[in-house]
């Protein structure tokens, strides 16, 4: 279909499950790709999975503007032009009740989704093309409240403030911005949350999921990565400023 022909897209969180599945769609819809993650060691593995020839990737960490301006750089280093922007970095922290949630759990978590998000952005626009893409990977969180999550459903809600007013300062430019919601995605990062929180609710924490899914299960990784194309390509060019759920029916 080649929906992101010679279309450069940097994607953050690129070792990781979903920053893989979506780098693996963008390649095969004739992306060029600059991939970054702290994980080196996996950031090199996702490299080679997708095709090195077409892919670049760049260690970094988006909570330091120095690493988010390097990104943006290399992008333009081994490309000439940056079109595409996935905002996907991403850690969960905790769940506890508010007396006892940890202050620097918290200030981890809005770091990275908010400020990482916010510091690659503002690298990226002034050398962006005119008529690009940005999507900041939010999540179901983003809409919804629950006990426990502070760190988290806080810097998913942000996301979405930041979002509309990048969408209002860019669309003169024609530079779309989205969020996007994805429910629970069966992969690490998800498992991870689900065994944090059977301890706080005393059951499987999967299963809990599953039942308050209306279609009862988790997403798979590329299910989201073509929600993620489509945001990223032509075929969402009259929208901007929007939230786009990907999450089974759990915000409905």
């Amino acid at each position: 279909m080649n929906a992101l022909q010679d279309k450069v897209c940097l994607i953050t969180g690129g070792a990781g499950s979903l920053g893989r599945a979506i780098a693996k769609l963008f390649a095969g819809e004739g992306a060029k790709l600059v991939l970054s993650d702290l994980d080196e060691s996996a950031l090199a593995t996702a490299r080679d999975e997708i095709g090195s020839e077409r892919t670049v990737a760049v260690a970094g960490d988006v909570t330091r503007a120095q690493d988010a301006e390097r990104m943006v750089d290399t992008a333009l280093a081994a490309f000439g032009r940056l079109d595409v922007v996935v905002s996907n970095a991403g850690n969960f922290g905790t769940v506890a009740p508010i007396g006892e949630y940890p202050e620097e759990v918290f200030d981890a978590v809005y770091r990275v989704h908010v400020k990482g998000a916010f510091l690659l952005i503002r690298a990226a626009v002034p050398k962006m093309a005119d008529g690009g893409s940005i999507v900041i990977m939010s999540s179901v969180a983003g809409t919804r409240g629950d006990p426990g999550v502070y760190g988290y459903i806080t810097a998913k809600h942000a996301q979405v403030g930041l979002m509309r007013c990048l969408a209002k300062e860019l669309a003169p430019r024609r530079i779309r911005v989205n969020t996007l919601h994805p429910g629970p995605v069966a992969n690490s990062f998800q498992g991870a949350v689900e065994a944090d929180l059977s301890g706080v609710i005393g059951r499987d924490g999967t299963e809990f999921f599953n039942e308050i899914i209306p279609l009862g299960r988790h997403a798979e990784p590329g299910e989201i990565a073509r929600s993620a194309l489509y945001l990223a390509s032509d075929q969402s060019s009259f929208t901007t400023g929007t939230m786009l759920m990907v999450d089974g029916g759990m915000s409905a």
